[in-house]
């Protein structure tokens, strides 16, 4: 693999080889164009600016930071888009929350929220819990840390399906919606941060050429921007 290269104008890059780049979003930053003039500005367009040909493999919302994955060719595409299809990506987020949810008991500290999401018709883009329905949707998380006095706790969370939204809906219906969650958090609770608090912080997987589990981690301070 080569070594890292240096950041493209409005990229930075983590990780870069003749297979796969990991660069990091930012919150706001769309992951692909969008309809419109307005909406042209994205990561994957200021990452092919510097690397022609680089394809998307997965995306982030825009709302949320971190971790993105795109391929240098299209088998490297193929080869990805397969894992993360097939749930052999080990994906990780951390995020704030409102309220203080009890730990799991046992000693890894781990709970599941297991509810099945569908889209919301009415209110699209968004999703909802819908038991009839929805597909299945599995989400794993711990608590970090507790700050009692303001209400707040910090998680770390895995999901082990990929659904729309999947991290904020689930949250949000185990009664502690994400911080400055525009969608799916009360006005009280958005207006408590400057942005989505919810930024994806490690990624594990297969590299598409040698086979050999890589891993790349991307914490974010995410104690010094909450309120």
């Amino acid at each position: 693999m080569a070594a890292l290269e240096p950041g493209a104008a409005g990229v930075d890059c983590l990780h870069a080889d003749e297979d796969l780049l990991v660069l990091r979003k930012p919150a706001g930053l769309l992951c692909v164009p969008g309809r419109g003039p307005d909406k042209q500005d994205a990561l994957s367009t200021r990452a092919q600016q510097r690397w022609p040909g680089a394809l998307v493999v997965h995306r982030l919302d825009q709302a949320t930071s971190g971790l993105v994955l795109m391929a240098r060719h299209l088998q490297a595409q193929r080869t990805l888009g397969s894992a993360f299809a097939e749930q052999r990506v080990h994906k990780r987020y951390q995020a704030v929350v409102r309220g203080l949810p009890p730990a799991a008991p046992g000693q890894d500290g781990w709970s599941l929220i297991d509810l099945p999401l569908g889209a919301d018709w009415p209110r699209r883009p968004m999703q909802k819990v819908d038991r009839e329905h929805g597909k299945p949707s599995q989400t794993r998380w711990r608590i970090a840390r507790h700050d009692a006095r303001r209400g707040l706790t910090w998680l770390d969370l895995q999901p082990l399906t990929g659904r729309t939204h999947q991290l904020r809906v689930h949250l949000a219906a185990l009664g502690h919606p994400i911080l400055g969650d525009a969608l799916y958090a009360d006005a009280a609770t958005q207006a408590m941060a400057p942005r989505l608090l919810l930024h994806a912080c490690a990624l594990g997987l297969a590299h598409p050429a040698t086979g050999a589990w890589v891993e790349w981690l991307c914490a974010a301070d995410l104690a010094t921007i909450g309120p």
